[in-house]
């Protein structure tokens, strides 16, 4: 689950990281009343989407009086911005956060995330500051500094001193950008996030440190225990299917192609999207029905599928462990006629109670085509959407 800017810096200022103080904002008196109150003679007008690169694509502005807030926030409220992370349709911004304004000495990037390799969290350290860290990885790796955290020690002190100043902090910044680091770790650990990215951390004329943007990933699997944390979803940054899909239980992920995808299990899903490609066509989705589908379920799954305008066939392709053939060709068979299917259907079941499964199929109504592998099944159903 993604978090807004301001979001994150509240979960930061839990954990002692310094931040700008700021007010969000959802309509243009409200920035101006925020401005207002943060006092001062500059602000920030910053759009909040869940998406980097707003300042490059118009979603920040630097204000130097009450006029400019007005004009900035009128601007940036209800614009379709777009940047390299939202694709070419854009986010549309229906919130902001207005912030003081901040005397930048230097910019530099610390970001925190778990290391497969190592099954620790790393903190990744630049003195790249406001560029993408994937393009500091490509052209200049040697100024990205890594620290892998032992989860049983914590961060060790020395070692984050040492890369504060290999980062380029003065050294009358240094203590403070250990203490940096340590709050922004223990926001890590304790938050359950998959990525923490400050970008860009900054050293302010005064020699402060401070997070002048965050942005925060939290698993998902772990929202059980985030109470607070969930109470920040903003349902509007979200795909309409893939949030219906979480209220049935089903893992759903929206992609570009047209051929909508039903499996039982992750790794199948993957190796399904995968054989789709190899037959010349492009899934639509990455849908996960998991190992106990219900009629119910698939019904619901069926119709999220079809609510993309994109799909234009779908392959079904079930291996019945615990899930049973026969139950997910009933759901097929009822989701069909609920829905009255009117794209390509391709069907493949193998596993627990497979033969009563075909048979339900083959003495349905429902228009489809069976298959006995997966690639048969990716070949029919590229076949059918072509012809």
């Amino acid at each position: 689950m993604n978090v807004h800017e301001y979001q994150g810096k509240e979960i930061l200022r839990k954990y002692g990281v310094v931040t700008p103080r700021g007010i969000p904002a959802f309509s243009v008196d409200e920035a101006v009343a925020a401005a207002k109150e943060l006092g001062g003679n500059v602000w920030v007008v910053k759009a909040q989407i869940h998406a980097g690169g707003r300042g490059k694509g118009g979603g920040v502005k630097v204000a130097t009086s009450m006029d400019e807030v007005r004009e900035y926030a009128d601007a940036i409220l209800g614009m379709q911005l777009v940047t390299h992370q939202t694709g070419p349709e854009g986010k549309q911004v229906n919130r902001l956060y207005i912030e003081e304004g901040a005397d930048i000495a230097d910019e530099l990037y610390v970001g925190a995330l778990v290391d497969r390799e190592t099954q620790k969290v790393v903190l990744m350290c630049s003195s790249e500051g406001g560029m993408d860290i994937e393009t500091v990885a490509e052209e200049t790796p040697e100024k990205i500094l890594k620290i892998f955290v032992d989860p049983t020690e914590g961060l060790d002190r020395a070692e984050a001193e040492d890369v504060c100043g290999k980062m380029g902090m003065p050294s009358e910044s240094i203590s403070e950008g250990a203490d940096f680091l340590a709050g922004l770790y223990e926001a890590f650990v304790k938050s359950d996030a998959s990525l923490a990215e400050i970008n860009p951390l900054i050293v302010t004329g005064d020699k402060r440190v401070i997070a002048l943007d965050a942005k925060f990933n939290i698993d998902s699997n772990a929202l059980y225990r985030q109470a607070e944390i969930v109470e920040y979803r903003d349902l509007s940054e979200e795909d309409s299917n893939e949030i219906e899909a979480s209220k049935w239980g089903l893992s759903y992920i929206s992609l570009d192609g047209n051929i909508g995808c039903l499996v039982n299990g992750a790794g199948l899903a993957m190796a399904t999207m995968d054989i789709i490609q190899l037959y010349g066509a492009e899934p639509a989705n990455f849908l996960d029905v998991g190992g106990g589908a219900t009629k119910e379920q698939v019904t619901e799954a069926f119709k999220i599928m079809l609510a993309n305008p994109k799909v234009e066939g779908i392959l079904v392709n079930i291996f019945g462990g615990i899930m049973q053939c026969d139950v997910i060709a009933g759901g097929i068979v009822a989701a069909a006629q609920e829905v009255g299917l009117s794209v390509p259907l391709v069907v493949r079941l193998e596993g627990t109670n497979v033969e009563q499964g075909r048979k339900i199929l083959d003495e349905s109504d429902v228009k489809l085509q069976t298959a006995s592998t997966m690639a048969d099944a990716a070949e029919k159903i590229a076949a059918a959407v072509k012809g």
